[in-house]
């Protein structure tokens, strides 16, 4: 069996660690297929909501804000991650994962905050979320809506507003050098979003208790880390730190010292029939849920980081 080959569930791969609810099961040979609930706006009431907030807001066809953003690309951008929050992409040849793995959390808990500051943003330049008022440097104004080269972003300028609002906005010792945005700074250190500042936003933004294990460069120690995701997924959303260059190489056992590279969420892990060590993973990295076999030992060596985050009012 080739362990280093996924079984993409829907779209491309997204590294979130999430609770889920509702899942079956069904073998498929060698291989276990999870069924995941659909991932649209049907029959979910705050969806629809966002989507009514939307067609409800009078909105101009251009913006002196963001010259550069085509409303009708914005509006279609705001609606599609509204109905289909998995599908969240950083782009190609970004160092935008962080921003895109924080977006999980109010696209699926509070979509309706989201599509609203969105839409003020749109319309002032600016705008507050929960008590943090955003206020993008001119460069961002200029500059969203017109990267390329980016894969589907190109197409996407709501994502690009909000990607690079967010790593204006939000600063880290990564930013030493780099403090203020040039083009090209999407690729750079610029965007980049290190441990200490992606545990930061989920708090200040979301408001939502965060428990950290593990650091940009050291490996965090569990005794049992099965256990422990096990029982994360039981009561938040648990994102993975991960160095993604070796998980997706097709032979775990050249592993060589690295570094973390990536935030995946994790919505499933299972151990396998008759071996200990072997897991079932399904896990959302921007864009799809993907499901993959792994050895708990090779797990441990890529993980530097697991953040349970769970919501204000949940003990």
């Amino acid at each position: 069996m080739n362990l280093g080959t996924p079984l993409k569930l829907t779209g491309v791969i997204f590294l979130l660690a999430v609770a889920s609810t509702g899942h079956t099961h069904a073998a498929t040979g060698t291989d276990t297929l999870w069924r995941l609930p659909a991932d649209t706006a049907q029959h979910n009431p705050a969806r629809q909501q966002a989507l009514e907030l939307i067609s409800a807001t009078k909105l101009p066809d251009s913006s002196v804000w963001w010259p550069n953003i085509k409303f009708n690309l914005f509006i279609e951008n705001l609606k599609a991650n509204i109905a289909y929050p998995l599908k969240v992409y950083q782009g190609s040849n970004t160092n935008f994962c962080g921003y895109a793995a924080l977006t999980y959390l109010p696209l699926q808990d509070d979509p309706v905050t989201y599509t609203r500051f969105m839409l003020d943003m749109y319309l002032n330049g600016e705008a507050t979320w929960k008590n943090i008022r955003f206020a993008p440097s001119p460069a961002i104004h200029q500059v969203a809506g017109t990267l390329r080269f980016k894969g589907i972003l190109d197409i996407r300028p709501a994502d690009q507003l909000w990607f690079l609002m967010l790593a204006d906005h939000f600063r880290s010792y990564l930013n030493f050098f780099n403090r203020r945005f040039h083009p090209g700074s999407e690729n750079t250190f610029w965007a980049a979003c290190n441990y200490g500042k992606f545990n930061r936003m989920v708090r200040q933004m979301l408001g939502w208790q965060v428990e950290a294990h593990g650091s940009d460069l050291f490996r965090p120690h569990f005794k049992n880390l099965y256990d422990y995701l096990n029982k994360c997924l039981l009561t938040g959303t648990t994102y993975l730190y991960v160095n993604n260059t070796y998980l997706h190489k097709k032979n775990h056992n050249k592993f060589r010292g690295s570094f973390p590279t990536h935030f995946i969420v994790l919505e499933r892990i299972s151990r396998l029939p008759g071996d200990g060590d072997r897991v079932d993973i399904v896990y959302w990295d921007y864009g799809g849920r993907t499901l993959r076999q792994v050895d708990l030992q090779f797990l441990k060596r890529i993980i530097f980081g697991v953040s349970h985050c769970t919501p204000p009012d949940h003990s």
